[in-house]
């Protein structure tokens, strides 16, 4: 139960696009908290008896349900919603969290490389998020945050919920995690906010495509500051991003060249092709592991013709 909650907006109140003419499910005054109950990212279509073979199957309809929309009182174009994440508290079960990675043939960074539909199911502590078991030996450092969080476009008609957009959306940014602020322009009245698609870990660049996708609970403020005119999302953190990666430092493989998603996609092969070498396990593996803790970050971008794209995998999983 979440106490200082105004409201709470149930798995049940959910859409699948970005459509300003959807009705509301509660309107609220600025500095309202509310809790979320939101699903994992098949909106229900796994669970822990999936197997690969219902990866084949997903609906893709019905892919990251996100909670709401809010109308928020006062909200009108040009100002910003202000969201303060307060808290993600994972859908326990037996006092356990649970989610799932996969590779969905066609999409992820190495798609034409992982043509085949794989799955990786975990559990993990949902009191203390100590970090989730991989296999036998590894561990993956836990840091929950919703992938999937916005405003209405003022464009009307449906939008897809896929791609993320100049008011958010399916963006996917591992450090909208507690204590974040998050500032989204606003573009219709009411601003019309929804949030959902939570993860219990992630690394930067989501590079297969998924995280660890796990139902969550989602407590957070909306506040509005009046005026600014944003044109694209920007956020604050409140402290260090990593602390959850970093203890035993990283291995790192690089690509460079002219093109940075042809350097993205040869610092993630090396990682893959390193990890398969390092711990024998099978490539797709590596590759839906290197999804939820391994980071893609543009090392430099000035020294033309060639740009440097590095991969970071914390050495902790396996140390």
């Amino acid at each position: 139960m979440c106490r200082q909650c105004n409201y709470t907006i149930h798995a049940a109140q959910h859409h699948l696009g970005w459509d300003n003419a959807i009705a509301p499910v509660q309107t609220v005054a600025p500095g309202s908290t509310i809790r979320f109950a939101c699903m994992e990212a098949s909106g229900g279509q796994l669970n822990l008896s999936s197997t690969a073979d219902d990866i084949a199957t997903l609906d893709f309809g019905r892919i990251n349900p996100v909670n709401g929309p809010i109308h928020v009182d006062g909200a009108e174009p040009g100002d910003a919603l202000k969201i303060t994440l307060v808290d993600f508290a994972p859908q326990a079960q037996d006092g356990q969290g649970w989610g799932w990675t996969a590779n969905i043939p066609g999409f992820g960074l190495l798609a034409d490389q992982f043509p085949d539909p794989a799955l990786t199911l975990w559990r993990y502590d949902a009191a203390t998020l100590a970090p989730a078991l991989w296999g036998s030996h590894g561990r993956v450092g836990l840091k929950p945050f919703a992938g999937t969080i916005g405003v209405a476009l003022a464009e009307p008609g449906t939008h897809s919920i896929v791609p993320p957009r100049r008011t958010g959306g399916n963006l996917d940014i591992r450090d909208l995690s507690r204590g974040a602020e998050l500032y989204l322009p606003v573009e219709v009245a009411g601003a019309l906010f929804s949030v959902g698609d939570t993860h219990a870990a992630q690394g930067d660049g989501e590079v297969c495509g998924t995280a660890i996708e796990s139902p969550m609970d989602v407590t957070l403020t909306l506040d509005l500051v009046k005026g600014t005119n944003l044109a694209m999302p920007r956020f604050t953190t409140p402290g260090p991003v990593t602390p959850h990666l970093d203890a035993k430092g990283y291995e790192v493989t690089t690509g460079i060249g002219p093109d940075l998603m042809t350097g993205a996609r040869q610092a993630v092969e090396q990682m893959v092709d390193l990890l398969c070498a390092r711990h024998g396990m099978p490539a797709v593996e590596a590759y839906m592991l290197v999804s939820t803790c391994g980071d893609l970050r543009i090392s430099e971008i000035v020294d033309m013709p060639n740009w440097v794209v590095s991969f970071y995998f914390p050495r902790s999983v396996f140390e």
